[in-house]
């Protein structure tokens, strides 16, 4: 029994040098991307992975029901589109949504989806350092107003820097669509 293992595990043990010097290809990992330097292919990877196109991609109706509208890729919550959800559900923890998935109400206030399209009326003016510490504090551009929710900055802001980048990197990369979306409604938090 061990004769017939011997001969089984140098083949592998030689397929694995192989591999290590370079001979044999090597399979692709997601975040192979990083190491070849394709910052833009990361940054896509991570945006769809992260799923950021489910809130900042307007939805539509689809022969099949809701389906995102590719042709508004991240361009955030559309200007004239309804601003605040209808029927609002009460309790400090509930929110709803628009038709379109891009608006959002709950104790907060009334929060929109940014256009993170690399037009002037999304992120077009910021730099990457801006758009670094934005996800890193929750503040938008990194010192102004809080970002509300339910924007996960406070996930992504522990993303790698290099990832971070990447995405920022990818988000340039895109179409750029104009569309300026509303300044939200922040409510008041209750006094005590």
């Amino acid at each position: 029994m061990v004769r017939r293992l011997v001969p089984f595990a140098v083949v592998w043990l030689g397929i694995v040098l192989l591999m290590v010097a370079g001979v044999l290809p090597q399979a692709q990992t997601p975040w192979a991307f990083a190491a070849e330097g394709d910052a833009v292919k990361r940054g896509e990877y991570l945006v769809t992975v992260g799923g950021c196109g489910d809130c900042h991609t307007p939805w539509k109706m689809g022969s099949k029901g809701p389906e995102p509208d590719g042709s508004r890729m991240l361009s955030g919550h559309q200007n004239g589109e309804l601003t605040a959800p209808k029927g609002i559900p009460e309790g400090p923890w509930s929110w709803a949504a628009t038709g379109s998935m891009t608006a959002f109400a709950g104790p907060w206030g009334i929060s929109y989806a940014a256009n993170l399209t690399p037009h002037k009326t999304g992120l077009g003016g910021w730099t990457e350092k801006e758009f670094v510490e934005a996800m890193r504090t929750g503040k938008h551009m990194g010192q102004g107003r809080p970002i509300l929710p339910p924007m996960p900055w406070f996930n992504l802001g522990k993303a790698t820097e290099e990832d971070l980048k990447a995405i920022f990197a990818y988000l340039r990369s895109i179409p750029p669509l104009e569309n300026r979306v509303p300044a939200p409604k922040v409510t008041p938090p209750p006094k005590r």
